[in-house]
């Protein structure tokens, strides 16, 4: 069989054949290689322009860019020419303006010192340049010392209106007081029928209605007139003796201050616990009232010690009706110490 086979090529050799191809096949098959090579080549060498484009296309956007940015630098170098320019002018003008002062200077010294020497002229001069840095020298402090006082100003500013808050405070507190000026005493007496029953403290009808109506409303007002909360109602008797064996005020009075009993209930055996009662009688009628609400009433005895007028007695016996009388002072809660 391998001498059929190597026979058969060496006939093809024989006959002009390549690994069974013709040399016109061969020939092709070489060209279309070569083809292949040459359309790889020329893709890869358009790729390449087409980068070189898009590289070329971005320098053009930046070198238009810059072109904007040097056209926006030379206006500016442009007007800051023409500002340089004006400032130089103005310059110039104040050099002017102060060589022409220099000059107005040196001809008033030396029309001042035309009778002088040149060394005393040259010591004025000096001196008054020494004047003139001192001053210099004075400035910062100047300074410093219109801002203390600008500051000193503002304090002085904000301590008058302190006091005047303060001043005000303190006139508020001192209005209700009136210096000078104590709120009225009312006295209500037998002589100005003004009756308790004969030896109690049992209040009249008409009595009691007063104490509820004019009298509770003059008190209403000196309260609020004066600034007080407190309500002094004095018990006076005259010097008659009490014919009572026995005393209950200290087993009832407190109940019937506290409204637990009636006031008949009360049975004092000598002027002291007589004015005690009819002390407590009216501050209860007075307490109930609306129009002295939240007012602290305080029932007291003054007995037969003291006259009409707060002067004590030396003894003065009989039935005096004017004796007999009931007190309403008023004044303010004195505040405790501390």
């Amino acid at each position: 069989m391998s001498n059929t086979i190597a026979g058969a090529e060496g006939r093809g050799y024989n006959r002009g054949l390549i690994l069974g191809f013709t040399m016109a096949e061969s020939l092709l098959l070489v060209v279309f290689c070569l083809l292949l090579v040459a359309a790889a080549i020329i893709s890869k060498e358009r790729q390449r322009a087409t980068e070189a484009e898009q590289r070329a296309t971005r320098a053009e956007e930046q070198v238009l860019a810059k072109s904007h940015d040097a056209e926006e630098l030379q206006k500016q170098i442009k007007e800051m020419q023409v500002q340089l320019a004006a400032a130089g002018r103005d310059q110039s003008d104040d050099e002017w303006r102060e060589l022409v002062l220099a000059k107005k200077a040196v001809e008033a010294l030396a029309v001042k010192f035309s009778d002088k020497n040149p060394k005393e002229i040259v010591r004025k001069v000096t001196d008054m340049l020494e004047d003139y840095r001192e001053l210099q020298a004075a400035i910062p402090s100047q300074k410093r010392l219109q801002d203390e006082h600008l500051k000193a100003l503002a304090e002085i500013s904000r301590l008058r209106q302190d006091l005047d808050s303060k001043a005000k405070e303190l006139a508020s507190l001192e209005k209700p007081s009136k210096p000078h000026e104590w709120p009225p005493i009312i006295t209500l007496s037998e002589a100005n029928n003004n009756y308790f029953r004969s030896g109690s403290a049992e209040l009249t009808v008409a009595f009691a209605t007063k104490l509820n109506s004019s009298i509770a409303d003059q008190i209403a007002s000196n309260l609020q007139a004066y600034g007080a909360d407190i309500v002094e109602v004095i018990g006076h008797t005259d010097e008659q003796p009490i014919s009572r064996a026995g005393s209950n005020m200290d087993k009832n009075a407190i109940d019937v201050l506290l409204a637990h009993k009636n006031v008949t209930s009360l049975e004092p055996a000598d002027n002291a616990g007589l004015g005690l009662a009819r002390a407590i009688s009216v501050a209860n009628v007075l307490k109930s009232n609306k129009s002295l609400a939240d007012i602290t009433v305080l029932p007291l005895s003054a007995a037969q010690l003291i006259l009409p007028g707060d002067t004590l007695t030396r003894g003065e016996a009989g039935d005096v009706e004017t004796r007999r009388r009931i007190e309403i002072r008023i004044r303010r809660r004195e505040v405790a110490a501390q």
